[in-house]
């Protein structure tokens, strides 16, 4: 494949550079970056980068609050909170939304585990696909235009996201023999899932507090009802169900951001 991922059949380098060449790897495949790494990168580097996706995350949350502070002087809110999401969007290339969209399509059509999986393959968008992404980018418009400060939300929502990608990687069994995702499951462990977690708990302490803590326990919440979800239709999850899975939980942080600022908390 193009853009460095993934070639399994690539020379695997030292193990002490396996850390960094994670964050690399994760970088590049979660974020619209130039390519920092020009080779392809190998399957226990892929394995590495699931532990660093809620620091990738982390920095887009920090660009996405940045962005609020600087245009929230010339924009009012409903066209602020609708830019924002459009640069949310963009920053990661569409890549988890579209496979909310093929999630949506293959877990609510098809009669067997089998057609599902065929579904979620087929790149064609279908009613259910449409239907799911119009409610989602809604709901997370809605919510960012309730929201007098956008920064904790914007912050937190896409570190919670990809810790339970993190998280879901390492937990729950992948449901195709190859892939992307088949490579980063097959080499992704509870060291992975431990330094995500890490990072995730850092920072909701640190832009939350307690709140932050809160908020956490929502998002794994979430990612446990999306897995479970999946699971009664589909013998694993897949790449897709991954990025539907992020989705999701970055649109019930964001509600419950309105919540926690609503109720006066943090």
């Amino acid at each position: 494949m193009s853009g460095g991922f993934p070639s399994p059949d690539a020379v695997e380098p030292p193990n002490r550079t396996a850390p960094w060449m994670g964050f690399l790897a994760a970088l590049q495949f979660l974020t619209i970056l130039p390519p920092l790494v020009r080779r392809p990168f190998t399957a226990r580097e892929l394995g590495a980068a699931v532990g660093w996706f809620p620091f990738i995350g982390l920095l887009l949350g920090l660009a996405l609050a940045l962005g609020e502070a600087l245009l929230r002087q010339v924009l009012p809110l409903p066209a602020l909170s609708a830019v924002i999401l459009v640069v949310w969007v963009l920053l990661t290339g569409a890549l988890h939304l579209d496979g909310f969209l093929d999630a949506c399509d293959g877990l609510f059509g098809g009669w067997t585990p089998e057609k599902r999986l065929e579904i979620l393959r087929d790149e064609r968008v279908g009613a259910y696909a449409l239907t799911g992404g119009i409610l989602l980018l809604l709901v997370k418009f809605s919510a960012l235009l309730s929201l007098s400060q956008h920064w904790e939300g914007l912050i937190l929502a896409p570190v919670f996201g990809r810790w339970c990608m993190s998280l879901a990687v390492v937990a729950y069994p992948y449901a195709r023999p190859d892939g992307l995702g088949r490579h980063m499951k097959d080499h992704a462990g509870w060291q992975q899932a431990a330094l995500a977690s890490v990072i995730s708990i850092g920072a909701a302490w640190m832009v939350g507090r307690l709140a932050g803590i809160a908020a956490m326990a929502f998002a794994l919440l979430a990612m446990l009802g999306v897995a479970r979800f999946t699971m009664k239709r589909i013998p694993g999850l897949t790449g897709d169900i991954y990025g539907a899975m992020n989705e999701v939980v970055e649109a019930v942080i964001l509600l419950i951001w309105v919540v926690i600022q609503n109720l006066g908390i943090g």
